[in-house]
C-alpha cells in the first residue's frame, strides 16, 4: 500500500512530501486542540448547567460521559475513513460537523437534547481528530515531522488545562446572557475559521490502494470500550445495579473477541481495523502502554480538582479554573524547551518529566492538607506549576515515540489508535479517580477524599516514570 498527497486547490503550490505548511499545521492543531478543550470545558460548567436544566447528577454525568464514549469508540473507524476517503476531506466534514453540534449543545432547550447533542459532538470530533496525526506524518518529513508532533503533543496537553480555564471564564462572563452554554457556542466561530483555513493550506493525502473498512473489527472494538466505559462512567451514579457488573464482564470477552477476528483478518492479507502487526512496533507499543497511567492521571486530577474547589472550597467557577492557570503556563514555557531536550537527551526526557509531575503532586497534597478549605491560586501554584512542568515533558514526546516508525500509508490507523488508547484513558480517569473521589467523600471528608486521590494518582506517576525506563532512548 502505498500514499498519495492530492494536489491542492488553485491557487496554492503543488504539494508534494513535507506539503504541510505553517499556516496548515496551524489549522490542523485547531482541529486536534477543539475535542480536547471540550472534553474538559464542561467540569466547572456542570454546576450551573444542573441548576439551568434541572438536571440530576447522573444525567450531568452523561453530558461528560456521553461524549467521550462517543469520541473513543469511533475514533479508530474515523482514520480507516480518512485513509479510505481523504484525510483532508474528513478533517472538513468533521469539522463542520464539531461546529454544528457544538451550536446545538448551546442551545439545548432541555438536559435530554443536551446529551444527545454531546454525544453527536463526540462522533464529529472521532472524524476529525485522526486526521491530523494522519496528515503531519504524510506531509511532513524528517526535523519539520519531528517539530509538528511536538507541538501536537504540546497542543494536546495545553488543551486539556485550557478547557477549565476557558469554561470558568466563559461561565462568569455569562456572554449575552448565554451562561453555561457559551462553553460550547465559542466552538462556532472558531470552526468556521478553520474551515476556511483547510481549504486553502491544508493539503490532501490518502493511500493509493485504501482498505476497506473492517465491518466486524469495528464493531467488536465499540462493543468493548462500550462494555468498559459505560459501567465505569455511569455506574456510582445509578447505584451500580446488575447491567453494570454484567457489562464489565463482557468486556475481556469482547476484546478476547475483537483481537481474534484481527488477528485473522491480519493473517490473510486484509487490513484489520486495528492490524495486530502494527504492535510489532516497538515504540508504538510501549509508548500506548505509557499512555494510559499518564492520561488516566491527567483526566482524573483535572475532574476531581474543578469538583473540590467549587463544592469543597467554595470557589466560583472563574477561581477554580484559574487555579490551574499555573499548569498551564507551566506546560506551555516547558513544551517549548522539549525538542531541545529530546535531541540531547532522548527518551529520558519522559523519566525527569515523571519524576517533576510526582514532586508536582506532593506539593499538590501538601497545600491542601495545610490550607484546606483556604486553598486557591496562591496555595497551588507551586505544585500545579512543577506538575505541568513535568507533564509537558512526557506528552508530547511520548505522542513522538508512538508515531515514529508507523508507515506513512498506516498513518490514519496509527492516529486512530493512539488518539483513541489517549481517549479512552481519558474516561477512564474521570470514571475511576471521579468514583474513588465522590465516594470518599461522604465518610471522609472533602479535603482527605482529595488528598486520598491525590494519593493513588501519585502511584499512577510512579508507575509512569517506571515505564518510561523501557521507551526506546533515541527519539525518532
Amino acid at each position: 500500500m502505498t500514499e498519495t498527497i492530492v494536489a491542492p486547490a488553485a491557487g496554492r503550490s503543488a504539494a508534494a512530501p513535507g506539503a504541510l505548511g505553517p499556516l496548515g499545521l496551524f489549522t490542523v492543531l485547531i482541529g486536534a486542540a477543539l475535542p480536547l478543550i471540550d472534553f474538559f470545558i464542561v467540569n466547572v460548567a456542570l454546576p450551573t448547567m444542573g441548576q439551568d436544566l434541572g438536571a440530576s447528577e447522573s444525567v450531568l454525568e452523561l453530558v461528560v460521559a456521553g461524549y467521550g464514549l462517543a469520541y473513543a469508540v469511533l475514533l479508530v473507524l474515523g482514520g480507516r475513513l480518512g485513509d479510505l476517503f481523504g484525510r483532508r476531506r474528513l478533517f472538513l466534514c468533521g469539522m463542520a460537523a464539531f461546529g454544528l453540534t457544538s451550536l446545538a449543545c448551546g442551545l439545548a432547550p432541555d438536559a435530554g437534547t443536551l446529551v444527545a447533542a454531546r454525544i453527536a459532538q463526540g462522533a464529529a470530533a472521532a472524524a476529525m481528530v485522526p486526521q491530523v496525526l494522519a496528515t503531519i506524518q504524510s506531509a511532513t518529513a524528517g526535523p519539520r515531522r519531528a517539530k509538528a508532533m511536538s507541538l501536537y503533543g504540546a497542543t494536546a496537553g495545553l488543551s486539556m488545562v485550557a478547557g477549565q480555564i476557558l469554561g470558568g471564564v466563559l461561565v462568569a462572563a455569562d456572554i449575552a446572557g448565554s451562561g453555561w452554554r457559551s462553553v460550547f457556542l465559542v466552538n462556532v466561530p472558531v470552526v468556521i475559521v478553520g474551515l476556511v483555513l483547510a481549504l486553502r493550506a491544508v493539503p490532501e493525502t490518502r493511500s493509493q490502494r485504501p482498505e476497506p473498512v473492517d465491518g466486524p473489527g469495528t464493531v467488536l472494538l465499540a462493543a468493548a470500550l462500550l462494555a468498559l466505559l459505560a459501567p465505569l462512567t455511569e455506574g456510582r451514579a445509578a447505584g451500580w445495579p446488575l447491567w453494570t457488573w454484567l457489562s464489565l464482564a463482557a468486556f475481556p470477552l469482547l476484546a478476547g473477541a475483537f483481537y481474534a477476528v484481527e488477528r485473522r483478518a491480519d493473517r490473510q492479507g486484509r487490513t484489520p481495523l486495528v492490524p495486530p502487526s502494527l504492535f510489532a512496533l516497538t515504540p508504538l507499543r510501549r509508548g500506548l502502554v505509557l499512555m494510559v497511567p499518564f492520561s488516566i492521571g491527567f483526566s482524573g486530577f483535572m475532574f476531581v480538582v474543578a469538583v473540590a474547589l467549587q463544592r469543597g472550597a467554595g470557589l466560583g467557577p472563574v477561581p477554580a479554573g484559574l487555579a490551574l492557570a499555573p499548569m498551564a503556563a507551566a506546560f506551555f514555557l516547558a513544551s517549548l524547551a522539549g525538542p531541545r531536550l529530546v535531541a540531547r537527551f532522548g527518551a529520558r526526557v519522559v523519566t525527569a518529566g515523571s519524576v517533576l509531575q510526582g514532586l508536582g503532586v506532593v506539593l499538590l497534597i501538601l497545600a491542601v492538607r495545610a490550607d484546606w478549605p483556604d486553598v486557591g491560586f496562591v496555595e497551588l501554584l507551586p505544585g500545579a506549576a512543577v506538575a505541568g512542568t513535568g507533564q509537558a515533558l512526557q506528552l508530547p514526546v511520548v505522542m513522538r515515540i508512538v508515531m515514529s516508525e508507523v508507515p506513512p500509508e498506516r498513518a490514519g490507523v496509527g492516529s486512530g489508535v493512539m488518539v483513541t488508547t489517549q481517549q479512552a484513558s481519558l474516561a477512564l480517569g474521570v470514571a475511576t479517580l471521579g468514583t474513588l473521589f465522590l465516594s470518599l467523600v461522604p465518610g471522609m471528608g472533602m479535603r482527605d477524599a482529595l488528598v486520598t486521590t491525590l494519593v493513588v494518582q501519585l502511584a499512577g506517576v510512579v508507575v509512569t516514570a517506571l515505564l518510561s525506563l523501557r521507551l526506546p532512548r533515541k527519539v525518532g
